[in-house]
């Protein structure tokens, strides 16, 4: 038996594995690498959302807080817009907010920081682009809750059904199994660094809770994620907010090295200063998912209040804001005010790890641990909900669909809880590349839309009329599949 495994380990799997690497590679250097694809397009896109909605992410800033107010209602077709926000924020808060964050700090020193928080106040734009498509273009599905997303805005308002399956087709190999094999390998090799536990063990426990929790469809991911992501969020902001004033002193010469190194000012040559560029954007991407496409799903779901794709796009805005601008910001913070900690000796939540038991001591690693494994695990949960919402999309809106799916989800959870770190890693950036690719040409191409929809939402603030949504009310691209949904609401 162990001829046979080493002859198809030389023979078959290698050869495949080194086949799968060089094609990752070659796609992930076209994308983020030599060709920057990507981060161009970011950038333009981020640019381009902010000036045609006028700066909405500035103008609007407290409008965005001030519209949570009244977000708690749901009905029998969608989730409350609150219940969205936390959905979204359980799929972003996760491995970027902590390991990611210290991958762009090893790899691009303390200036990627600072293009984290500039990818952020773009994205805020054109996270708000995207959710609004989302909520426009929805459908309801089988069980008659809201379903859209990309694919489907692509389907509806570009009218390009292949555009829109490879969109489909991206995001579930991205979100439906690669990235939840990323949260998994995360929390299996905190746990096994922290408490030496066998990797295996601890991704059997991962498949049997997430199974337990998204067996109940997108209602129960939902209450999961309204119970859990508040609590985690803002523990984590207390810890953080502790640390920084017990360092207090290092604030100003921090913030400093930050701005210095962000423009290579403290760096030798320019290669620093691409690094600092290069991986705070992609991190920063990674960790606020602003123009991938994957938001939209979260924000489809829901029935807002006022009952309008706009306010979702607000609602959805603030989470850029929050996972970025805050969550993201507080590991940085405690990585970089751990005065003793060997950054180039460390990758991923190690590096966190470290740097927070610089600050507290042992308590200090279980924190990290028992933070990362919240925060990932609840992206895990969600991410097989952004999955389930494509499903329509291929004709496997059924109970045989989902338990396919279902099953393919667990099973790289269980892979990706064992594989080596710059493996999974290199996969996701891959996945989540080629989405953001196809997502943004997208909702670039649907601009008047989102546009016209925005225009309608303030001119109907303004004139303090009754904000209500009637898809008459402004030109839209394309054909709703029901033009009932919002149709004299």
């Amino acid at each position: 038996m162990n001829e046979i495994i080493s002859w198809l380990q030389v023979t078959l799997i290698t050869p495949l594995q080194t086949a799968v690497a060089s094609v990752v590679g070659f796609i992930n250097n076209i994308l983020w690498g030599d060709g920057q694809v990507l981060i161009y397009l970011l950038l333009i896109a981020g640019i381009w959302f902010s000036w045609r909605l006028k700066l909405i992410q500035l103008f609007d800033f407290k409008h965005m807080f001030a519209i949570m107010r009244n977000s708690g209602k749901s009905d029998k077709s969608g989730i409350s817009s609150f219940q969205a926000l936390c959905t979204s924020l359980s799929a972003r808060v996760g491995t970027g907010n902590l390991a990611g964050v210290a991958v762009a700090i090893s790899l691009g020193g303390a200036g990627a920081i600072f293009w984290m928080w500039v990818i952020a106040l773009l994205g805020m734009a054109t996270g708000y682009a995207e959710s609004v498509l989302g909520q426009v273009y929805k459908i309801r599905d089988t069980n008659g809750q809201f379903r859209g997303g990309p694919a489907y805005y692509i389907q509806q308002g570009i009218q390009n059904k292949a555009f829109a399956l490879v969109f489909a087709l991206c995001l579930f190999m991205g979100y439906g199994f690669i990235f939840s094999a990323v949260q998994a390998n995360t929390i299996t090799d905190a746990l096994n660094n922290t408490y030496d536990f066998p990797t295996h063990y601890s991704g059997l426990v991962i498949i049997l809770l997430a199974g337990l929790i998204v067996i109940g469809g997108l209602r129960a991911i939902a209450r999961f994620a309204e119970y859990v992501v508040p609590f985690m969020g803002a523990a984590y902001v207390l810890v953080a907010l502790v640390i920084t004033a017990i360092n207090i002193q290092y604030l100003p010469g921090m913030l400093e090295h930050i701005i210095k190194s962000a423009f290579g000012l403290q760096e030798a040559g320019a290669g620093a200063l691409a690094a600092a560029i290069k991986n705070g954007i992609q991190r920063g991407l990674y960790s606020n998912e602003a123009g991938s496409g994957s938001v939209p799903h979260a924000a489809a779901a829901a029935s807002p209040n006022p009952n309008h794709p706009a306010s979702q796009g607000y609602v959805q805005m603030l989470g850029v804001f929050v996972d970025t601008m805050v969550l993201c910001t507080c590991t940085a913070f405690i990585i970089l005010l751990g005065t003793q900690t060997d950054i180039g000796q460390m990758e991923g939540i190690r590096l966190t790890q470290s740097a927070m038991e610089t600050h507290l001591g042992q308590l200090g690693g279980d924190f990290v641990s028992a933070a990362i494994c919240l925060f990932a695990f609840t992206s895990v949960v969600a991410n097989y909900a952004y999955g389930e919402s494509n499903l329509h999309m291929f004709k496997l809106d059924n109970n045989l669909g989902r338990r396919a799916y279902t099953t393919g989800y667990l099973l790289m959870i269980l892979w990706g809880s064992m594989a080596s770190l710059p493996t999974v890693w290199a996969m996701a950036d891959m996945a989540l590349g080629l989405m953001t690719l196809v997502n943004v040409i997208a909702i670039i191409i649907l601009t008047p839309t989102i546009v016209a929809v925005t225009n309608d939402y303030r001119q109907k603030r303004k004139e303090k009329k009754e904000i209500t949504f009637d898809k008459n009310d402004c030109e839209i691209q394309g054909e709703l599949e029901e033009s009932d949904i919002w149709q004299g609401k």
